[in-house]
């Protein structure tokens, strides 16, 4: 099975806005130390993070006594894709390049290959933009259903060996 992953960023990235989503109606910014505490992640790495967030527009900060963090949209309106876009850059499947579409590939089979990465990538992309802060906080709160377990490889089929 292609392991496709999440940067240990783009996860953080979604813990913490997590947290500030699940305590937004408390009032008020959530200090770093706070998401820290709530999401057990190291709070260095965590402003760091933060920091980033906050230049892709999707939390704004407040200094000083009582300052923190809060979402700068609403929850329904920031995507997993969002997030980790702004923390990672683009989500691709790897760093391959694209492929050539006049056949003129440097190796055997790397065109296609090249192809296939390509696509894995564009699933992967859609399946974050389609899921957003409001769902992941819905399914934290029990509200609604926890995504459905990954299916093995062997039971995908790629959408060209479907024989239409």
């Amino acid at each position: 099975m292609l392991d496709v992953k999440v940067s240990t960023r783009g996860d953080y990235a979604s813990r913490a806005l997590l947290s500030l989503a699940l305590h937004g109606d408390e009032g008020g910014p959530t200090s770093v130390r706070d998401i820290a505490e709530r999401t057990g992640l190291p709070q260095p790495y965590l402003e760091q993070i933060l920091l980033a967030l906050k230049g892709a527009g999707l939390v704004r900060s407040k200094r000083g006594v009582g300052g923190g963090y809060v979402l700068a949209r609403r929850p329904a309106e920031i995507s997993l894709s969002d997030i980790v876009s702004a923390v990672d850059g683009p989500i691709v499947a790897g760093d391959f390049g694209q492929p050539h579409t006049d056949g003129a590939c440097d190796h055997e089979g790397q065109c296609v290959l090249l192809a296939v990465w390509d696509d894995v990538g564009e699933h992967m992309r859609r399946y974050l933009e389609a899921a957003t802060l409001a769902d992941i906080v819905a399914m934290a709160r029990g509200s609604a259903r926890w995504p459905a377990e990954v299916e093995s490889a062997a039971t995908v089929t790629p959408p060209w060996a479907s024989g239409s």
